[in-house]
């Protein structure tokens, strides 16, 4: 295939992943309106993918054989997943979608300080100048589009989504598993949903309940299918077409696409301050992509 047809198609794969993970909330906010809690809908979500997963690891003919080593590094990576997307759904409970989203796009910036933390890497100037450039856009986004404060609650679990998905990222480059991405992830995500069950019954709504509508199970079915399996799967193949900068810096189009849902499905308001706040933050994160290449 010629060289510039590959870097196409890999900038295309890029957008679609980015897209598609993007697509959280259209299902989300649908199966709140049901009166379904967080856990529940998450739940669904990743048993869904979980058997998308399964699907394609008998096709593929891949081993599930794993040593005790990967199971416990498979356990907290499930673990940090349940907490990262527990703590992101719940949050558009307290905020718009297309909000809660870009302030979860803020990651690679606390992968950055993690990395200089634990791994003493040098913070760089450039990474500097991304966090106050961040840091700003948060607090033109801290005004909600009808001028009211937006929830500290939603901003507390928007920031620990962010953050745990950013301790998930560290510990992923830092721990080499033998083992392909599909197989990872299906092991991550069935551990996850684990925890998801026992949040549930422990302190949430109880046991997740039987879907009894067509919608839902549709609605489930898009979450596992769309955001989960094939973000990841469009991720795989943008990574080894054009590398995974270039897919970072793609990976924009993410929050742009939940904020274009919330204001063109949901209703949310968008106005000049939060344009701008949300061109900050993506803008600081770019910075931090491109200055890895």
């Amino acid at each position: 295939m010629p060289r510039n047809l590959q870097t196409l198609k890999g900038f295309v794969f890029a957008a679609l992943s980015a897209i598609c993970y993007g697509t959280n909330p259209l299902g989300a906010l649908h199966l709140y309106a049901l009166g379904y809690a967080p856990e529940t809908v998450l739940f669904y979500r990743f048993f869904t993918a979980a058997l998308l997963l399964l699907v394609v690891l008998l096709v593929q003919r891949v081993r599930f054989r794993i040593s005790l080593k990967e199971l416990v590094t498979l356990v907290v990576f499930g673990f940090l997943f349940a907490v990262s997307s527990l703590t992101y759904y719940a949050s558009f409970k307290y905020m718009d979608a297309g909000l809660a989203s870009t302030l979860l796009f803020l990651y690679p910036l606390e992968v950055s300080v993690l990395m200089a933390i634990f791994f003493k890497e040098k913070i760089k100037v450039l990474t500097l100048i991304s966090i106050v450039i961040s840091m700003t856009g948060v607090a033109l986004l801290y005004h909600g589009g009808d001028g009211a404060t937006l929830s500290t609650v939603g901003l507390v679990l928007v920031f620990v989504s962010s953050l745990t998905y950013a301790v998930y990222m560290v510990m992923a480059k830092g721990v080499n598993l033998q083992m392909g991405s599909v197989k990872m992830t299906f092991y991550a995500i069935s551990f996850c949903m684990f925890f998801l069950l026992l949040y549930s019954v422990m302190l949430g709504s109880g046991l997740p309940p039987v879907f009894t509508r067509a919608s839902s199970w549709g609605w489930g079915f898009m979450l596992g299918a769309v955001p989960t399996v094939l973000s990841l799967i469009f991720m795989v193949k943008a990574v080894k077409s054009i590398g995974s900068t270039p897919t970072a810096i793609l990976g924009a189009l993410e929050p742009v696409t939940a904020v274009a849902i919330g204001v063109l499905v949901f209703g949310e308001i968008l106005t000049g301050r939060l344009i701008v706040g949300i061109a900050l933050i993506l803008g600081s994160v770019i910075l931090i992509a491109a200055k890895r290449k």
